[in-house]
């Protein structure tokens, strides 16, 4: 990738709009798989880091997926690859994975001090759990009482569960939408009271408050870890998503396999062209390879460019590419296909994991222009500046909470209302039935999507 890349979410959230004050000392804290220092596209002069118990150097990959979630905050502006919300903040890594992508509520709450102990004002957590704890809460709400604010993903099954530590109400909760503002299918969507308030009042503080753009982001990956593809036919280029396996095959014939779910020996060869539905896309690539296919792309069966993998028990070598159903007539109609799979320092991830960082980058971009506010003041700004596509008003609703941030419409909001730097206040008993019973968190989008479309990538 040789010319820069301005993520979508970028020019949804206005950050385009605003520039980062560079003389300020604004710093996110990242809590997650590590920065792997194989990444270049980052201004490391900026960056610091601990390393947690048995979790092995923060500037060493645990997975790509602390490497994405940085890149979303901080990729520098430069001439190549991609651009984060915020380039130009300093970031503080700590890595809290281990390589299976686990971590406990303990390591949590310890990272949260760390975080303060190296002066962050931003914690962006990309990860969550099913269970509350106290000793978690009240780190969360002594950072938010210091200035801080913390923010966290809402959690990638789809339900109304309410995720942890997004779920605590010193903790931004967030949710994830895709480039043409639609909801993601995946984010989840707890309801506004607790169960734990008497009379079950609401608290927006407890569901989603603001989404952003987290389907299919582009940001940084360690070195050669991500894939990329490129795909044409009859010398027309059509957008694709890298699956798996590296190769390039070219003005080779193309053979439409159906599904693909037997061999067949008239794709020797050729590049099959295969329909999603009724088997797993592993099944499709090795029946195609079995056959004698040179490569396989995958057609969607909806409008979009399939993404997907074909599994940690992947056995395949052939270049395997996803496609758009739109332009399925068009590939049907071809008689010579091109298809290139090659290595690549930048990838696409989906999750609440990656809507996440961008709002801690957009908090940081304000931030950094107005550095007398607290971080209660600016989330806040966020959530009063919110764009709502449902309505014009100041709605508020469990999918997009009160809606999409607003970079520059929250650098309007704070010239007219000035910080103050007040923080909140909170009496001595917790806000939930939390307790220290040690709950494991997982990071909620790492290595193929492990975690968020275990589903959605193998479904049929």
């Amino acid at each position: 990738m040789v010319t820069q890349v301005t993520p979508y979410a970028i020019y949804q959230s206005q950050a385009d709009q605003v520039d980062f004050n560079t003389n300020t000392d604004i710093k996110v804290c990242i809590i997650d798989s590590g920065l792997d220092a194989s990444a270049t596209d980052f201004d490391w002069n900026n960056i610091t880091g601990d390393n947690d118990s048995g979790t092995g150097n923060w500037n060493e990959s645990g997975g790509s997926h602390g490497t994405h979630v940085s890149g979303t905050v901080a990729a520098a502006n430069n001439d190549y690859g991609v651009i984060g919300m915020a380039p130009g903040v300093s970031l503080h890594i700590i890595k809290v994975f281990n390589e299976d992508g686990w971590g406990y509520s303990s390591d949590l709450a310890s990272a949260v001090q760390l975080c303060q102990e190296a002066d962050a004002n931003i914690i962006n957590m990309s990860l969550g759990g099913d269970s509350a704890s106290s000793t978690e809460e009240e780190v969360f709400q002594s950072f938010e009482q210091a200035g801080g604010l913390s923010v966290a993903a809402a959690g990638n099954d789809g339900n109304a569960t309410r995720s942890y530590p997004a779920g605590y109400e010193s903790v931004m909760m967030i949710g994830a939408i895709d480039n043409n503002n639609n909801i993601a299918d995946f984010s989840q969507y707890p309801r506004c009271s607790t169960g734990y308030f008497s009379n079950e009042q609401e608290n927006n503080r407890v569901c989603v408050e603001v989404v952003t753009g987290g389907v299919e982001t582009l940001s940084t990956y360690p070195e050669g870890e991500a894939r990329a593809s490129s795909l044409s036919a009859d010398n027309i280029s059509y957008d694709s998503s890298a699956m798996e396996n590296l190769g390039t095959v070219t003005d080779t014939e193309g053979y439409y396999m159906g599904t693909a779910e037997n061999q067949d020996s008239a794709a020797n060869g050729k590049v099959c062209l295969i329909d999603r539905g009724n088997n797993s896309f592993y099944e499709k690539v090795a029946n195609c390879e079995n056959s004698g296919g040179m490569a396989a792309v995958i057609i969607n069966n909806e409008s979009g460019v399939l993404s997907g993998t074909l599994g940690s028990d992947n056995d395949t070598s052939i270049p395997a590419a996803g496609a758009d159903y739109d332009d399925r007539e068009a590939l049907l109609d071809a008689s010579s296909f091109s298809i290139s799979v090659n290595s690549s320092d930048y990838g696409y991830m989906s999750g609440t994991s990656m809507a996440t960082p961008a709002v801690s980058g957009v908090a940081a971009l304000i931030w950094s222009n107005y550095t007398q506010c607290s971080g209660e003041e600016i989330r806040n700004a966020l959530t009063q500046t919110a764009f709502h596509p449902e309505s014009d008003s100041s709605k508020h609703d469990v999918y997009y909470g009160y809606g999409i941030v607003k970079a520059k419409d929250a650098d309007n909001y704070l010239i007219e209302n000035v910080c103050t730097g007040d923080t909140p206040e909170y009496s001595d008993s917790t806000s939930t039935n939390a307790d220290d019973s040690g709950g494991s968190f997982s990071y909620l989008l790492s290595f193929a999507m492990l975690l968020l479309f275990i589903r959605k990538r193998f479904k049929i």
